[in-house]
């Protein structure tokens, strides 16, 4: 996907993609049948989805803001191929003119490998910040579970992807709903996981919302449309209906982590369903 930048009052919005990779179908929607999910998308012949990586770049005019580092570049080499990864981040940060050491802040929604790889690289064996000056943010909740390593998704969590900024007292850990930067703040939203959080900004009269995995992308609208991957499926379909409820009628721009076509829009209810517009 290229870059695409919008005006949200008085700051700018770029997607930002770390590429595309390959996902289960049936673990990217749950309990719909397959005869109801691929009227919105195809599966190839291992049924597998390609799906984005969206980042957000947020230019505030005194701070460059960026909103999640997509799968980086740590993978094994078996894994690698699996997600048939794409690695592009970095490349499609430079062109949007902004380098690695021009982040001064980096926002991780939750702390799942696909989320956070690109907080650090591997310098002579050992993970370094990526982005050398910023200040780094996830949920506290996020981390603990990520420690225990639990049998149900501990493949989600690679502690490289974290724990050396920790160390280095780069990365700050967050409980509840905060402002990080005037008009950037995180609000808790779980279902995917327990902790996860969405990043709420807000310039002028306008608000966006990455809303993360809580609707990973356009085909995941109806409340009910949720992932395998979700731990709390159930909240998972209350908070996408609070959501709504919020984001309807103040038209909030919805940006999707998981959208390989359409990274963002705004939404509309008709016939009591939840449609796109067109941004």
């Amino acid at each position: 996907m290229k870059n695409q930048t919008l005006t949200l009052g008085d700051f700018e919005l770029t997607i930002v993609s770390d590429g595309s990779y390959r996902a289960d179908g049936g673990a990217f929607f749950g309990i719909v049948p397959k005869v109801l999910w691929q009227r919105k998308t195809q599966a190839d012949e291992l049924n597998r989805l390609t799906v984005g990586l969206n980042s957000v770049l947020v230019r505030t005019g005194k701070l460059n803001v960026l909103i999640e580092t997509g799968i980086g570049n740590k993978l094994p080499e078996k894994q690698k191929r699996i997600w048939d990864i794409q690695e592009k981040l970095l490349e499609n940060l430079r062109e949007t003119g902004v380098a690695p050491e021009d982040i001064d802040i980096v926002i991780n929604s939750h702390l799942h490998f696909d989320h956070c790889g690109w907080n650090t690289v591997y310098r002579e064996g050992q993970a370094v910040a990526t982005f050398p000056k910023a200040r780094y943010y996830a949920p506290e909740g996020e981390w603990r579970h990520g420690q225990l390593q639990l049998e149900r998704d501990r493949v989600s969590y690679i502690s490289d992807n974290y724990n050396p900024l920790l160390d280095s007292g780069q990365m700050q850990l967050l409980n509840g709903q905060v402002e990080i930067a005037p008009g950037i703040s995180v609000v808790p939203t779980p279902g995917h996981t327990r902790h996860m959080n969405a990043v709420v900004i807000r310039s002028g009269s306008q608000t966006a919302c990455y809303i993360s995995d809580l609707i990973p992308t356009s085909w995941h609208l109806d409340p009910i449309w949720v992932m395998a991957y979700d731990l709390f499926p159930m909240e998972t379909i209350e908070n996408k209906k609070k959501y709504y409820e919020k984001a309807v009628p103040d038209r909030w721009l919805t940006i999707f982590s998981h959208d390989p076509d359409i990274p963002w829009t705004y939404l509309d209810k008709e016939s009591g369903k939840i449609v796109l517009k067109k941004v």
